[in-house]
């Protein structure tokens, strides 16, 4: 039954009252017109409380698909790290960093078969209720060594078993905590070893009869300063390396003429190392620009490639140190040796803390496995480039590309270049 409206009811009790009023200028006696009144007013009653049920009952309002809302793909693409929402085990919805990183076909796919990972599709294809978003652990996904982080955390009602996944790379900070780990035991080994010998030396000079032979005491001294010498240059070394790091991030701020440097560089090994170093030829081109630079940490750069190819090259031939102009008006420095080479398959690690191609001959020749290192650091602070190319039989040629300085570099090197006394070749 249709139910009168407010208006409704107030028009009928005003016409009511209206035709009541009538009826009595008329004549009619009042208990002829109570009957209908009364009657009237029943119904009028019955209606009004009709329509306050009808106000007060509450109204169901619709509520609109997460999916379909305008802004909902906005907010995926948002989020710069591979997130999904996972519905029944399927890929609805994925943002373009989810599809860099899985391919472009994974909506719709089954979540299982997108994340090929053990992990992952155990909790994917898990139908019961999640209380609190899940973490899991993934090695191996997009590439071998990459680690993730997979977030899973439930959206909407339970019964739509829907899942919202958030990928986040781990791999840099796995990375970092290998490195440092990895670093701490090597160099821990590398001053264990001397330590040892110089403990094993020092006891046995302390034996009444041994430290009598004045031969083998004048030996195993030698032998100690080597090892004392070498776990030195070690310190050095990490010293120097970390303070490089430390200042990773603050370029330098000085402008410096590496042709100088260079030939300054030369002149020491030229005079400190006998024949080898009366090998080294130095060719720099005239007129070359400054460079913006730390001048302690580019000497050290000099001092550890230079030094490389003397003990790597073979004896008797030369040491090329070339310093010209490079592509887009960088500064080109390189080193060259004719030595036995290095394999391709040693070349990607040959800057890493430690890494020697041939430990015993390194460590015969005083090095400490940082030399490489070191030069990569400095390079990298000083915002430029750094390639190792070499051919077994034939040498390894080690190029720095260094970048011109910025307009507003202030000249506080009190070094001033002399292109006439540096132009040319020096053999």
């Amino acid at each position: 039954m249709n139910r009168l409206t407010t208006s409704q009811i107030t028009a009928s009790l005003a016409m009511l009252l209206l035709g009541t009023g009538g009826a009595l200028l008329l004549g009619a006696s009042p208990i002829t017109i109570a009957l209908p009144i009364l009657g009237g007013l029943l119904v009028l009653l019955i209606c009004a409380q009709g329509v306050a049920t009808r106000q007060s009952a509450p109204v169901a309002q619709e509520v609109p698909d997460l999916i379909g809302h305008p802004d909902f793909i906005s907010l995926l693409e948002g989020i710069s790290d591979p997130l999904m929402l996972v519905e029944r085990s399927r890929i609805v919805r994925a943002n373009r960093a989810a599809q860099r990183l899985l391919g472009t076909h994974i909506e719709g796919e089954d979540a299982r078969i997108a994340i090929r990972h053990p992990a992952a599709a155990e909790r994917l294809a898990s139908t019961a209720p999640l209380a609190e978003p899940v973490m899991v652990e993934l090695v191996g996904l997009g590439s071998r060594d990459q680690r993730w982080q997979m977030r899973i955390a439930p959206i909407g009602q339970v019964a739509d078993m829907r899942r919202l996944v958030h990928l986040v790379d781990h791999s840099g900070t796995h990375a970092a905590e290998r490195m440092r780990v990895d670093f701490v035991a090597n160099a821990s080994h590398e001053l264990r070893t001397p330590l040892a010998g110089i403990l094993g030396f020092i006891e046995t000079l302390a034996d009444p009869e041994l430290g009598k032979d004045d031969e083998t005491r004048q030996r195993f001294l030698k032998i100690m300063d080597g090892e004392a010498r070498r776990m030195q240059r070690l310190i050095d070394d990490l010293i120097s390396l970390s303070r490089i790091e430390a200042e990773k991030y603050r370029a330098p701020d000085t402008l410096v003429d590496l042709s100088e440097l260079a030939a300054e560089v030369v002149g020491v090994f030229r005079s400190s190392h006998g024949d080898r170093g009366r090998e080294v030829e130095m060719e720099i081109a005239p007129q070359l620009p400054s460079v913006q630079g730390d001048r302690a940490q580019l000497s050290q750069l000099l001092h550890n490639l230079i030094g490389n190819a003397v003990k790597y090259g073979r004896p008797g031939t030369p040491i090329r140190v070339i310093l010209n102009e490079g592509p887009s008006s960088m500064t080109r420095l390189t080193v060259a040796d004719e030595g036995e080479g290095i394999g391709p398959d040693h070349l990607p690690r040959l800057t890493e803390r430690f890494y020697r191609v041939d430990s015993g001959r390194s460590r015969a020749m005083g090095g400490t496995g940082l030399g490489l290192a070191i030069v990569k650091h400095i390079v990298e602070r000083h915002r430029g480039r750094f390639d190792i190319a070499s051919t077994l039989g034939k040498g390894t040629t080690i190029t720095v590309l260094l970048p011109p300085p910025m307009e507003d570099v202030p000249n506080k090197s009190d070094e001033k270049r002399r292109p006439s006394a540096l132009s040319g070749t020096m053999s």
